[in-house]
């Protein structure tokens, strides 16, 4: 990117992103700030549940062993 299109942040909107906690309705949102949130706390919680961020679920047996590494896509719709 060239240097002159960076847009310089101000103060006041570098405090809301700082301050900006997870909250539920953020995946129905408008505000950038709540949809990055929103996204960003999905990709979290999928790396804590799968172990990875790529947003797919594997397949897993009875006894929750791993079936396939083929994971099933997650639907990214609603942001």
């Amino acid at each position: 990117m060239a240097k002159n299109n960076v847009k310089k942040v101000s103060q006041e909107d570098t405090n809301k992103v700082a301050e900006k906690m997870y909250d539920n309705s953020d995946y129905e949102a408008s505000d950038l700030i709540d949809m990055g949130t929103a996204i960003t706390h999905e990709q979290a919680s999928d790396d804590y549940t799968e172990g990875t961020i790529d947003g797919e679920i594997d397949s897993v047996n009875e006894n929750g062993g791993l079936k396939s590494d083929k994971g099933k896509e997650i639907p990214r719709e609603g942001f």
